[in-house]
Formats: structure tokens, sequence, C-alpha cells
């Protein structure tokens, strides 16, 4: 069983697949299908707590569908599933929810203190001569240097690994480990140049110094 984050609709939120309910319960995932369609649950209901996607089958090039359901959806879903191992799946399942959601809810809390955190860097910059010697892209460049540092990868690169384009967020897609790296790293970044350092000084020093370096 697999609960885990997916962005639906521009949103993080915690689900499980139609396919994992009907692994785990050893279901026909036709009958899962069926049982989500069979819910007497109202229309708002059904589009908040199961969204509709595909999956390829492995023999084929062929489209099914699927739903993601939320924690909502499952626990509707799941009170016509009956016996005492369906009561230990649904247990476990609901574990696997609170720990993802705790999970979610750490990850947005350092995606706000980020919002400060970058605030800093930006005005540390805007107030040096880096921003006017770089054109406007002081923040840009300086950021690249931090993405690569940490995870061996510019931000154009780290956008492809995550399959995203330049309207999404990076910052969204990163774990929340990797979130207070970064603001760790722009910190020390926004103080040096508050110090009057320069760029090749700063990029030198964070590649000789940071030895919680994440693997890409």
């Amino acid at each position: 069983m697999l609960v885990e984050v997916k962005r639906i609709n521009k949103s993080e939120i915690t689900v499980v697949s139609s396919l994992d309910v009907a692994e785990t319960f050893n279901k026909r995932h036709a009958d899962v299908l069926r049982d989500i369609d069979a819910l007497g649950c109202s229309q708002e209901f059904r589009e908040r707590n199961f969204a509709l996607s595909k999956y390829s089958s492995e023999n084929n090039k062929r489209s099914y569908p699927m739903y993601y359901v939320t924690r909502d959806g499952f626990t509707m879903l799941a009170m016509g599933y009956t016996g005492e191992k369906a009561m230990k799946f649904k247990e476990a399942y609901i574990k696997q929810f609170n720990a993802m959601e705790r999970t979610l809810q750490g990850k947005l809390i350092e995606r706000e203190k980020g919002i400060a955190v970058r605030q800093s860097l930006t005005k540390a910059l805007q107030q040096s001569t880096e921003n006017e010697r770089m054109h406007g892209h002081a923040y840009s460049t300086y950021t690249n240097c931090i993405y690569k540092v940490l995870f061996g990868m510019n931000a154009r690169q780290l956008r492809e690994k995550y399959g995203i384009d330049k309207k999404e967020n990076l910052r969204d897609y990163l774990l929340e480990e990797d979130l207070r790296a970064v603001q760790s790293m722009e910190c020390l970044v926004s103080g040096l140049v508050d110090c009057g350092w320069g760029y090749d000084q700063i990029k030198e020093f964070i590649q000789q110094n940071n030895s919680a370096k994440i693997a890409a």
C-alpha cells in the first residue's frame, strides 16, 4: 500500500491510487472503479476527492482509467470493505495518510519560511553592486550556483528532472529537507553579500564548505 503526495489542480495533496487499493484489498481494478462510480456521494464531494487519471499497461501502449483518491475519498470508498483483514488494511492506510500529511505540513512550513529568506537575499543583492553588474540577473545567477552546489544541477536541469515548465514554481517540487538546505545556503550567501564578497569568492567558498551536499 502506498499513500503519496501528488500535485492535483496545482495543489499538493495526500492520495492513494485506485490501483493500489485494488492490489491491497485483493480486488479487480475494474471492481474498484465500479465501487467508486457507484458511491452515493455528491458531485462536489466526488470532484474534490476522486481525481480521474490514466495509466498504461506494461504490455502495450494503451491507456486505462484510474483514480487518485484523497483521505476522505478513501474513507468513503473503504466503508464497504468489511472483514478482519480489510480492517487491518484500512488502519494501515490511515496511518500512512497521517504520516504523509505531517510530511506535507512540514514542507508547507518550510515554503513559508523560505519567502522571508529569499526576500533577504534579494535585498542584499539589490543593495550591492552585484545586481547591476549582472544586468538584473544576480538572484537567478546566485540561485543557480546554490542549486549546483547542493544538487549538482542548475534550475533548468532540475526542472527537466521533475518534468515541470517555467510557469511552475520549482521549489514546490523539492522535499522538505531540500528546502531547508536551500534556505540555509541562501542565508549564508546573503550574509556574505552583505559583507561585500563577490560572486566568484562566494561560489568558491560555498563549494568548499558545503558539508551537507545533497546527492542528485
